[in-house]
């Protein structure tokens, strides 16, 4: 399989090249292995449809299926721009919605508009009567947590934090991934507010553990401070991979826009599977 490699701020991806193979989960989890694989906290596969729009499925290295990702679509919105060098708008459908994302600066940075986030139960979705999941509480190993709930096509879980550190995100994270009222596992962000225009997070993610940035969780992060109160429309995402900026709009409507860097081309051995 021809494949290429991007890295959006610390968060590597593996994009397919088409024809489209279709991979078990013990293939994922073998290919993005850091040590037996190429390595990757993700895989892409896209189709382009008639209408010129593109379907994107997300993997994760456990080799479940993402429903969206905000890097994963930044870096696949690089690829197709250096497939089609005429085109740097582009149209693309997640199992989370569809996306408008545009290239520019040479490829380096890529914005997209990602959708509305929902703090509704039922939509995200989070255990109990329909409601807005505004700074409810749970604990987790003895430590209570306030927490807001929100979904932009994928689960996110943002903890309220005076102080965060990876240590934080690897001990607790595990844990609210798979706390019982989250039905389909969740993302987390352990999120500290710096001042208006600026929060921190440290992030879990669902299916592929400690990770060093996030779109789709800096997109969350930032409408949960946002509703709140606590920040501006705009805002800066600071993560240990680097920065994502954020706009939220009246109706939370969220437009991201983060760099992207291709790191290689290759093509797996079939050895890859013995």
């Amino acid at each position: 399989m021809r494949f290429r490699k991007y890295n959006a701020i610390g968060n590597d991806y593996i994009v397919l090249e088409p024809p489209a193979v279709e991979l078990t989960e013990q293939q994922i989890r073998k290919i993005c292995n850091r040590n037996f694989g190429v390595g990757a906290d993700g895989i892409l596969q896209g189709s382009e449809k008639t209408d010129g729009s593109f379907n994107l499925r997300i993997f994760n290295p456990d080799g479940s299926e993402a429903e969206k990702s905000g890097n994963g679509i930044r870096i696949f919105a690089r690829y197709l721009w250096e497939k089609k060098k005429h085109l740097s708008k582009f149209s693309i459908i997640t199992a989370g919605g569809r996306v408008e994302a545009t290239v520019s600066e040479n490829g380096k940075s890529v914005t997209v508009n990602m959708g509305r986030v929902n703090f509704q139960s039922n939509k995200i979705p989070v255990a109990g009567p329909s409601r807005e999941v505004i700074n409810e509480k749970m604990t987790i190993n003895g430590k209570s947590l306030t927490y807001c709930a929100a979904t932009i096509g994928n689960p996110h879980c943002v903890i309220l934090c005076e102080q965060i550190n990876p240590d934080l995100a690897k001990r607790l994270g595990s844990a609210v991934e798979i706390e019982p009222r989250f039905p389909n596992r969740t993302n987390v962000q352990f999120m500290q507010v710096i001042d208006r225009q600026n929060i921190k997070i440290e992030i879990w993610e669902r299916g592929a553990g400690y990770t060093l940035s996030s779109g789709s969780s800096s997109c969350a992060a930032a409408a949960s401070a946002y509703r709140l109160g606590l920040c501006d429309s705009k805002i800066t995402v600071q993560m240990p991979g680097g920065k994502i900026g954020i706009a939220i709009g009246k109706d939370y409507s969220v437009r991201m826009t983060g760099p992207v860097a291709k790191v290689f081309e290759g093509v797996t051995s079939e050895e890859i599977f013995d």
